[in-house]
């Protein structure tokens, strides 16, 4: 073959140097947009876990059911411990207790309704049954055999005032007529007496019964009226409720323990510099009181305003020490800066972060979500038992014992679990639980020191509840002075209730103590009968619930 016949190759082999680095180009492309890829997919796949997170969280506070009422597992749980209850999905388990008196308990026996007015009834045989059948002769009485009936009866009554005047009949000077002197009333001009508005105002933010509802009862019963008309009453009753309200409050203050909490409030009046009608409802109880704050913002200032406490200020002042029993907020965060302020963080919180990163990752967190409600499980019956031991005795040295380990063996768990955290080792809903503990631990620890006082903050919670149903019926408050009417009668009738007062019959009596005073409010001496903490409101208190003091005007 001859030189011109060979092929010559270089063009070939540029041609396909040139293809090769442009694959190599495209291989290096797809390569990084394939790790950009991967890196997206882990990145979605992260939200979707925090998504179905929140989600299952969200729908166990919406629709669960709640994890301090769960009845106790079969792992040992006597179900009585308050947050130490089972763990369980729901429903009861075969050794939980039942609902209802126990088998064998002794029982409360009948009660008596002798303090309610009564009707009398005789009940007697007809004419012909009070004789023989066969001579005639008639019967001997010989005494009754007596039972009771309870009626419930919705009783309205238009009060007709009749003010009788007289006429001078002789030729001195003064007047020519007089006339009897008007019938006391709360609302000068108002038409309804102490009784009615006190049971509206029971109606309303005791029993959680919206105005249209209360409107709608009373038209079944014959009354006629508007809701308008029922809420201008309402509006001239609040300030005479507020020097009430405002002297449980200033109680308040005096307190050395307060269990404080917080729930959203809707207030549709607008506001300067707020953009919502987002506001906020506080309650603050102490042993006596249970005082109640409606305020548009959740700052540190709210709950400081109510407790007595200066933020500007580093420390208390000289002698006082405050114990605060509440949730993690930030609020109460700022508040135990405070030297002189001790803050006690809820076990019940705590737990329910444990339930939460249980439930959204039960196959990874179950059994770990087990242990953890286990040893704070542990640590309620212990404290239970502390309480009902007699100091000074030795099975109180015991429990006290057993308590400290609680302590002990949650200290260790915590340690332990906070150092796999740091190395990565712990699933991240686990470790992020774990932070909040961790973070937390010396305002749970704080407990050990002082085991006379809950390990939660559930007592707060439950005095929001009346509220919280409130809201639900009725949605919040149209105007500012209903919203503080709302926290002024829930500071009165709460307070009342933890003191074993009725709420109506004190609303009553003080209403009707207004009206007398010419639709002005007690102040000073008159307005200690209805503090039950002064010896006129303690000896209100030995008085049976339901026992009528007299009707108001």
């Amino acid at each position: 073959m001859s030189p011109v016949q060979a092929i010559d190759g270089s063009a070939d082999l540029a041609c396909w140097r040139a293809r090769a680095e442009r694959a190599e180009a495209a291989a290096a492309r797809l390569r990084q947009e394939n790790s950009e890829l991967n890196a997206r997919v882990a990145a979605l796949s992260a939200e979707v876990g925090r998504l179905q997170e929140a989600v299952t969280t969200l729908s166990g506070l919406l629709f669960g059911a709640s994890s301090e009422k769960r009845a106790a597992t079969a792992r040992g749980g006597t179900g009585e411990d308050g947050a130490a209850g089972g763990d369980g999905a729901g429903g009861r388990s075969p050794g939980a207790r039942r609902r209802g008196q126990r088998p064998g308990a002794p029982g409360h026996g009948r009660r008596s309704y002798a303090h309610l007015e009564t009707e009398e009834r005789v009940i007697d045989l007809e004419p012909e049954e009070r004789c023989c059948a066969r001579c005639g002769t008639g019967y001997e009485l010989i005494g009754t055999e007596d039972s009771e009936l309870i009626d419930w009866r919705v009783t309205l009554v238009r009060i007709l005032l009749r003010r009788r005047r007289y006429r001078r009949r002789c030729g001195c000077e003064g007047p020519k007529t007089a006339c009897a002197p008007p019938a006391p009333k709360v609302v000068p001009k108002g038409l309804f007496t102490a009784g009615f508005l006190a049971r509206l105002l029971h109606e309303k933010y005791v029993l959680g019964r919206p105005v249209h509802r209360i409107v709608a009862a009373l038209a079944a019963e014959g009354l006629q009226i508007a809701p308008g008309t029922l809420a201008g009453e309402l509006r001239q009753v609040a300030p005479l409720l507020a020097p009430w309200a405002q002297a449980i409050a200033a109680r308040g203050r005096q307190a050395g323990h307060a269990h404080c909490d917080e729930t959203s409030w809707q207030v549709f009046e607008d506001v300067a510099d707020k953009e919502n009608h987002r506001w906020w409802l506080w309650t603050f109880v102490t042993a006596d009181t249970a005082v109640f704050v409606m305020d548009p913002s959740r700052s540190a200032q709210v709950a400081a305003g109510q407790l007595g406490i200066d933020l500007d200020q580093t420390a208390l002042q000289a002698g006082r020490r405050l114990v605060i029993s509440s949730d993690f907020h930030k609020a109460y965060q700022s508040l135990a800066r405070i030297d002189g302020v001790d803050a006690l963080w809820c076990f019940a919180h705590i737990r329910r972060y444990f339930l939460r990163a249980g439930a959204a990752h039960p196959g990874e967190l179950g059994q770990w979500c087990a242990a953890w409600t286990e040893r704070i499980a542990v640590l309620y019956r212990a404290h239970h038992a502390l309480a009902a031991a007699i100091p000074g005795t030795g099975a109180h040295e015991q429990a006290l014992a057993r308590y400290q380990r609680a302590f002990t063996s949650l200290d260790a768990a915590r340690i332990q679990q906070a150092a796999l955290a740091a190395d990565g080792l712990l699933h991240p809903a686990a470790a992020k639980v774990i932070a909040t503990l961790d973070n937390e631990w010396d305002g749970l620890a704080r407990h050990r020191d002082l085991p006379h006082l809950p390990l939660d903050n559930n007592t707060a919670e439950r005095a929001l509840r009346n509220s919280v149903i409130g809201r639900k019926n009725f949605y919040g408050s149209g105007a500012r002075w209903a919203a503080d009417l709302a926290a002024d009668v829930w500071t009165i009738t709460a307070t009342a209730a933890r003191n074993g007062l009725e709420p109506l019959p004190l609303l009553q009596d003080y209403l009707a103590a207004c009206a007398q005073a010419g639709g002005t409010a007690p102040a000073g001496a008159d307005l200690e009968p209805f503090l039950p903490w002064t010896p006129q409101g303690r000896a209100r208190r030995a008085v049976p619930a339901g026992t009528r003091r007299g009707p108001g005007p």
